[in-house]
């Protein structure tokens, strides 16, 4: 897919992208919708069958068009159910599936911020209406009042020609009418997400807000920004109102004309010469159908600020949506492997966090970063994990382009600063380094990373009882149950005091022999441990 649209045009080339992988599914909703005419037509004649014999006192007539008129009755209520529930199921399976390789891009470029978080959630969500209702609405719009116009015409070809000179026109207005929506619809779009951005980083912020006593100057940020959506959001109700006066007034126009020739016909009372000479059944049946022209165009124009609110979406969409390399799974490496940064070169937001690094680590090597915070640490380390995006140079795993060799996650053991602690017992916890672990093999790692807790004690979801210590040692005993040739250790025992990193430098020693080892680190205690230092 392309990046962000700069035009309505593009935008909807966006969207008809985006929908491409799920085309044979959105076209059996288009389907049902378009073949929810049928039953209308039957409805119709059954009715005309039916009062046209009943003037005529056949019973068997009105039996008829009563069994055609239930018919095309109970089969317009089983049609809409259907499409509704096709749709519903199409816009799911097309929102996961964008909304996953959204997620994906944010992950691997670490660009998940405020911003994106909004498009992730709203923008994706705005496309929902799109596919479950507009693109099935759009072509039943398109099929069925011709279809219906064709069928009236067998009965009737000046009813349908009143049908079809009313609905120029009307198409020509309702034109006009979306063409100020849309507008409107990416500036209402525009103004949520400033409203949401603003919101989410003012709450990430509270503490320095609070602390600046910059309480007063937030809330009118956020009234600001509210009002602002309500304008938005107002002027676009405007439009949808005044687009739905324009269809009432021609549906109900087209419905007038064609009564008022079907009745003058009938009654021989016209004022000029008529082509065609109607019967009741004709007549009833033509009158019948109009309103049928209609409809689904009705149905259109309620959906249709679901087309708005997605092309307002896909712009944001688009621009957020960078491509995640799909790089191929690489199999588990079974010994530490040389790895070498060449000219490495990383960038956030137009400013480059790491610049021409260089880097080479033998074999079983371990090699400590220091440097003051904001130096690029941690963004050496997530370039290994595929978490940051490597703008320039290259990584070599044993001299093969990291590119090309594959997502190294199976080969890596990572231990962090805060490691999450999921709800139920010490063993379960550290089993998520390698699920299915045996009894042995767990209390073997947690022995190894000096945890000397009950494996079967439980823990909550914020690791309620565990020291930081502890924590540190249970990202470490997951690491260590991976057993990966790889180590990527985070600041392990930053806020520790000097007495508990004292005690947990022995369990990271004894981590790191024989294997290729980074560590990221303030503490000159850890970093004397490591085989050489890397100053940044």
């Amino acid at each position: 897919m392309s990046l962000a649209p700069p035009d309505p045009d593009a935008a909807r080339a966006w969207l008809r992208e985006a929908s491409r992988p799920h085309r044979r599914r959105l076209a059996l909703v288009a389907a049902v919708a378009v073949a929810d005419v049928l039953p209308a037509i039957a409805l119709a004649a059954g009715l005309a069958l039916g009062v046209s014999a009943l003037a005529g006192g056949d019973a068997a007539g009105v039996a008829l068009g009563a069994a055609l008129a239930l018919a095309g009755f109970l089969g317009r209520g089983l049609l809409q159910p259907v499409a509704l529930g096709l749709g519903a199921q199409a816009a799911a399976g097309a929102k996961n599936h964008l909304r996953t390789g959204l997620i994906s891009a944010l992950v691997s470029s670490g660009q998940a911020g405020a911003a994106n978080v909004t498009q992730a959630i709203e923008g994706v969500e705005a496309l929902d209406g799109y596919w479950s209702r507009y693109a099935a609405a759009r072509a039943a719009a398109s099929a069925s009042p011709l279809i219906v116009i064709a069928t009236v015409a067998l009965a009737s070809p000046v009813a349908a020609g009143i049908l079809a000179a009313t609905l120029i026109p009307f198409v020509a207005g309702m034109a006009l009418a979306g063409t100020a929506a849309a507008a409107e619809s990416r500036r209402q779009f525009e103004a949520m997400e400033r409203l949401s951005g603003l919101f989410l980083d003012r709450i990430r912020a509270l503490p320095a807000i609070l602390s600046f006593q910059a309480e007063e100057r937030t809330v009118h940020e956020v009234a600001t920004a509210s009002h602002e959506l309500a304008v938005r959001t107002q002027k676009v109700l405007r439009i949808a109102f005044l687009s739905s006066g324009v269809l009432e007034f021609f549906s109900a126009l087209s419905v007038a004309l064609v009564a008022v020739y079907c009745g003058f016909n009938l009654l021989r009372l016209l004022p000029f010469p008529a082509p065609e000479q109607l019967d009741l059944a004709r007549a009833f049946f033509a009158l019948a159908l109009a309103p049928e022209v209609y409809a689904p165009i009705r149905r259109l124009a309620a959906a249709y600020h679901d087309r708005q609110a997605a092309e307002a979406a896909a712009p944001s969409l688009g621009a957020g949506r960078e491509e995640a390399v799909d790089r191929p799974r690489a199999a588990a490496l079974r010994y530490p492997p040389s790895i070498a940064f060449a000219q490495a070169r990383v960038v956030y937001g137009g400013r480059p966090v790491l610049d021409g690094f260089d880097l080479t680590l033998r074999p079983g090597e371990t090699v400590a970063l220091v440097g003051a915070s904001g130096s690029g640490k941690t963004t050496i380390l997530k370039l290994l994990l595929g978490l940051a995006p490597l703008t320039g140079g290259r990584i070599d795993i044993d001299g093969c382009d990291l590119v090309r060799f594959g997502d190294l996650s199976a080969s890596i053991g990572w231990a962090g600063q805060d490691p999450v602690v999921m709800a139920g017992t010490l063993a379960e916890n550290i089993d998520l380094g390698r699920t299915g672990a045996s009894r042995d093999a767990i209390a073997a790692a947690a022995a190894t990373a000096g945890l000397a807790l009950d494996l079967d004690r439980r823990l909550d979801e914020r690791g309620g009882g565990l020291s930081g210590g502890e924590r540190r040692r249970l990202g470490l005993a997951r690491a260590l149950l991976k057993d990966a040739p790889i180590f990527l250790l985070d600041e392990p025992t930053a806020n520790l005091d000097a007495e508990s990193e004292a005690a947990l430098l022995p369990a990271l020693r004894r981590a790191c022999q024989g294997r290729t080892c980074l560590i990221a680190t303030h503490s000159a205690a850890l970093a004397a441990i490591a085989d050489r230092q890397v100053r940044l």
